[in-house]
């Protein structure tokens, strides 16, 4: 079982996180974190997300060049937050390349001899085995990926902008404005359509998980809870129809015809088409890629985000994705999960009887009063107890995004959007995640782990 507690009266700073921060147990790798993460640091150059991606690719693409990368290549900085199986580290490159800002990184360090003697060894691996298989500009980028001792690491994207639990506790009333959920929902929702079209339910979806880049974009992490199955897409056209009838009218008038050798015009004879009464049938076409035939009984997730058919322990498929996002978009817009109890039985009981029910929130205007109509009818059909019932359990992604509370959203032009909150402080973004600078001699030092570990 891997399921996880949220502490909703903690606020947890993760502003620079790139994993879920755990306030409820101790790190396992305690001891390899503060050596040098204590005291150190160098300056970084930060800027926009494009950029630094792309600087962030030629960087590592060029010490992959020359290097078998390893952990001597890197300096870790400090430690931005713990999950269930491993630490996550800021980082950079220990001798950037000449001519390109030094940029930051995310390194994931788990230890494979700790996870072995918790039976979750098979996670780690499953997590590598799909952050490799991503290219997804809302899904981590795998920079490398190798061992150092019995510790396994994954360099990956830095989000500077925390998560969106963070965010969300920031605001005022601790919710997101209709408006700003529904971006982070859109493009959580493009996200999670890219994982199925790849044959993975996720099944940790949750605010903690959805990090913000320094664009302002977002970021899905952790992978260790998915689930890897076979998926078939298919293509589905649809027909519309409109009427009309067809009449011809020939004229001859003079228009200019376009030459390579000629710019002269000549007449010519035009044909007018006029369409009455008449049947005209377009096809609109759309890809379905949903693993509807994904199967587990694990119980897996975060109690609060935890579906009905996981607690039964009937089996569940990629049905369980569209239940979290449905309590992931109301937790955004309400501050607070829908079938949260006052311990973690009474969640579980809530989830599996209790109906679910709105709180009244303030509207300012007519048209957001509409759009909260909206929003609690998809969330409606998101927390539909029978996951063969449930919206998007067929068609997926497909199906909710034809939901009126997407109307209006250009998805193949999402990433154009201008984001509800940019970190572009970066001032603010170095002295959280910067400590005080290395001397010369420290930088020049390998970093050493160490062999002893307190587990619990």
């Amino acid at each position: 079982m891997a399921s996880t507690a949220r502490d909703e009266s903690s606020d947890n700073d993760s502003t620079c996180s790139s994993g879920t921060v755990l306030d409820s147990s101790r790190s396992w790798l305690s001891t390899f974190s503060f050596r040098r993460a204590s005291r150190g640091t160098s300056r970084s150059s930060l800027s926009l997300s494009e950029t630094t991606t792309g600087a962030a690719c030629e960087a590592m693409r060029r010490l992959h060049l020359h290097n078998t990368v390893g952990l001597d290549h890197f300096r870790l900085l400090r430690r931005l937050g713990s999950g269930d199986i491993g630490n996550v580290y800021l980082c950079q490159i220990r001798n950037p390349v000449v001519g390109l800002p030094q940029c930051l990184y995310a390194m994931k360090v788990v230890d494979r001899e700790a996870l072995a003697i918790r039976k979750k060894l098979e996670r780690a691996e499953m997590e590598k085995e799909i952050l490799a298989m991503m290219d997804h500009p809302f899904l981590p980028t795998l920079y490398a990926a190798f061992d150092a001792s019995h510790y396994s690491c994954f360099v990956m994207d830095f989000c500077p902008g925390g998560d969106l639990f963070s965010a969300r506790q920031r605001n005022p009333g601790k919710r997101f404005t209709i408006s700003s959920a529904k971006f982070y929902a859109a493009e959580t929702l493009v996200a999670l359509e890219y994982l199925h079209m790849k044959g993975v339910v996720y099944r940790d979806l949750k605010p903690e998980n959805v990090l913000v880049r320094e664009d302002g974009h977002i970021m899905l992490s952790d992978f260790d809870l998915c689930l890897k199955c076979d998926v078939v897409p298919k293509l589905l056209r649809s027909k519309t129809r409109s009427e009309g009838s067809v009449k011809t009218r020939t004229s001859s008038c003079a228009a200019p015809v376009q030459s390579c050798f000629s710019s002269s015009s000549k007449r010519k004879k035009v044909t007018t088409v006029i369409r009455e009464n008449v049947e005209v049938c377009e096809l609109d076409t759309e890809v379905v890629a949903e693993p509807i035939n994904a199967r587990s009984k694990s119980f897996v997730g975060t109690h609060e985000y935890l579906a009905p058919e996981v607690i039964s322990g009937q089996g569940h498929g990629s049905a369980v994705d569209w239940w979290t996002f449905g309590v992931f978009l109301y937790e955004m817009l309400y501050g607070r999960t829908p079938f949260k109890g006052e311990n973690n039985e009474k969640t579980l009981t809530n989830i599996l009887k209790q109906p679910l029910a709105f709180p009244r929130i303030a509207v300012s205007s007519s048209k957001e009063f509409e759009e909260m109509v909206r929003v609690q009818d998809l969330i409606s059909k998101l927390l539909l107890k029978n996951p063969k019932k449930r919206i998007g359990c067929c068609m997926g992604s497909v199906e909710i995004k034809r939901h009126e509370f997407f109307k209006g959203v250009n998805w193949a032009l999402i990433r154009s959007v201008r984001p509800p909150e940019v970190p572009t402080d970066m001032k603010k973004i170095r002295s959280r995640v910067l400590l005080q600078k290395l001397s010369t001699k420290e930088k020049d030092q390998p970093f050493q782990i160490t062999h002893h570990f307190d587990y619990f």
